[in-house]
């Protein structure tokens, strides 16, 4: 994905799909009252907690529920009801480290409850339970009623809400059943229940194909050669990771691929699944009319939001996909919210309707709506897009790759490395830093320089990057300018001082002799800086934007 202007749609997992639009619509009405306290017949109803409700049970449903116990709302007052058996897990562990042989310390479950994706507390079963929160599993909502704020469960349970969440994720997209999408031996990964059939066919495979050569894709066919499987990636585009990856990028992930045995078939339609004698699937054929042997087949194609129960209460964003929402997650119904990748919010940074399919924003949007709806904060959401992935990270791997995204991926492309160890991809528009992919590779001496605009976001930044193994020195100087020298990953830094508000990296590289170092230029006025970078051969105008001071902030 070189470059996209109006739109963004990382297909296979990693979704940012943003139709541009001139103005944002906001949905305006009243927050039902937190007074609304349990007054109906005990019988009437299958849920003793009746004052919030969240439908799901993902990443966005367990963010929520901390959220709801750190304002000292969740005892007695909440109830979650999702399809899975299991509570809330850190979902993109499902391709990545679950998938690991068994050999190789795969994860499991209580391992990767929420919210230990974020540094937080593992929240169990037991957990919801100390808090008083009341769980119903294994039992998805079929129905709402609006007026008598009703929802109906597939086992015909009726529950009671004072106000609701809808935090239901997606549902992978499927092959149809004539085509061979349900032949067994194919498979496709949303829960644990997928994952756990997808171990059990690799444990027995010999050969692998993976439809998709997407966010997906890629992990899984990552987990494959670590069980020594013949793995082949299968997709229509003209390379990995097309929506995201420069052809530049995708050339040298697709060579260490290939260094690890997995081979291509890029810009190859597919006709149909074959099945073999004992009906599982046996072949992938292709519209050209050849074959390719596979005893398991996993399809990575994409997702769409799992909005069946509320389309026709709640307004969707026809473009997008989803539920409409504004910026503090309210729908156009009272009292009903929607979060996580469900939600087609104001991405207010871009002035535009976006849905992003991403732990990073089911984790960010859940903590956001909660704090609107308990706090009555009306600040909006304002969301740095951010992605990230993390392959062949499994014992004995000569190579572990772990890149991350910031921002958008519009404008010059500035590349910078050369993949061994690290590699980092700048996208400049206009003179503003509006994207870096950052690849992780191994730690060597880096200087950071970032600008740090209030003294809070000092404090916090100096406890942060004083926890970091390998650093070697840490100054702030004049204007509160804040410079890291050491044997860090900039990659690690940039995670950490991403979360810190009105912060900015102004410089990040490795470090140089001081002889061979050339003199940053001075600052010409208050409102423009001049960003060099010492591994560029340019200087790189960074503005500052009173309205959004996001709009160049990568941290």
């Amino acid at each position: 994905m070189a470059s996209i202007s109006n739109s963004l749609s990382l297909k296979h997992g990693l979704s940012l799909w943003c139709p541009q639009s001139a103005s944002v619509n906001r949905i305006h009405h009243q927050i039902p009252s937190r007074s609304f306290r349990r007054s109906f017949a005990a019988a009437s109803y299958a849920n003793e907690n009746r004052e919030f409700v969240i439908v799901g049970g993902g990443n966005a449903a367990g963010y929520a529920a901390r959220t709801f116990v750190e304002h000292g709302m969740a005892n007695g007052k909440l109830c979650i009801v999702t399809k899975e058996e299991h509570a809330p897990y850190e979902r993109p562990a499902l391709t990545k480290a679950y998938l690991f042989p068994t050999d190789k310390k795969p994860a499991r479950l209580p391992g990767f409850h929420t919210c230990v994706g974020s540094g937080g507390e593992r929240q169990t079963p037991e957990w919801y339970n100390e808090q008083g929160i009341e769980m119903l599993y294994k039992d998805p909502v079929t129905g709402i009623d609006v007026e008598k704020q009703t929802l109906t469960t597939n086992a015909g349970k009726l529950l009671k809400y004072g106000s609701l969440i809808v935090a239901t994720g997606c549902t992978a997209s499927r092959f149809p059943d004539k085509i061979g999408g349900n032949l067994p031996g194919v498979h496709y990964i949303r829960d644990v229940a997928d994952a756990d059939l997808l171990i059990s066919s690799l444990e027995k495979a010999q050969k692998v194909v993976v439809v998709g050569g997407g966010y997906i894709g890629m992990e899984v066919a990552a987990a494959a050669v670590g069980w020594k499987l013949d793995t082949t990636i299968i997709f229509p585009e003209n390379h990995l990771l097309q929506r995201l990856f420069t052809p530049s990028l995708a050339e040298k992930y697709e060579k260490l691929y290939q260094e690890n045995g997995v081979k291509f078939l890029k810009g190859a339609s597919i006709k149909n699944l074959e099945a073999g004698p004992d009906g599982c699937v046996a072949a992938v054929r292709l519209e050209n009319g050849s074959t390719i042997e596979a005893d398991t087949i996993v399809i990575g194609i994409g997702a769409r939001p799992a909005v069946s129960p509320f389309e026709a209460m709640v307004g969707l964003n026809k473009q997008v996909g989803g539920i409409q929402v504004d910026g503090q997650f309210r729908t156009s119904v009272p009292g009903i919210f929607a979060i996580g990748d469900v939600a087609a919010f104001p991405l207010k940074m871009y002035d535009r309707i976006a849905r992003v399919e991403h732990v990073d924003h089911a984790r960010r949007s859940a903590q956001h709506c909660v704090n609107a709806l308990l706090s009555a904060k009306t600040h909006t959401y304002d969301y740095l897009p951010y992605f990230y992935s993390r392959v062949f990270e499994y014992e004995g791997s000569p190579r572990k790759v772990w890149w991350q995204f910031f921002g958008d991926n519009v404008g010059e492309i500035v590349e910078i490395g050369n993949f061994d160890p690290k590699i980092a991809t700048f996208w400049i528009d206009s003179g503003k830093l509006k994207g870096i992919l950052l690849e992780s590779g191994s730690p060597e001496k880096v200087v950071l320089k970032v600008d740090l605009h209030d003294d809070k976001a000092k404090q916090k930044a100096m406890k942060i990057v004083s926890s970091f193994s390998g650093v070697e020195s840490i100054s702030i100087g004049m204007e509160r300018k804040l410079t890291v020298i050491g044997d860090v990953d900039p990659v690690v830094v940039v995670s950490k001082l991403r979360k810190l508000w009105h912060t900015e990296i102004v410089t990040i590289g490795p470090a140089k002799e001081p002889e061979k170092k050339k003199k940053e230029p001075k600052e010409d006025d208050e409102e423009k800086q001049i960003a060099y970078k010492p591994c560029m051969t340019k200087y790189y105008y960074m503005h500052s934007d009173e309205e959004n001071p996001n709009a160049c902030v990568i941290c």
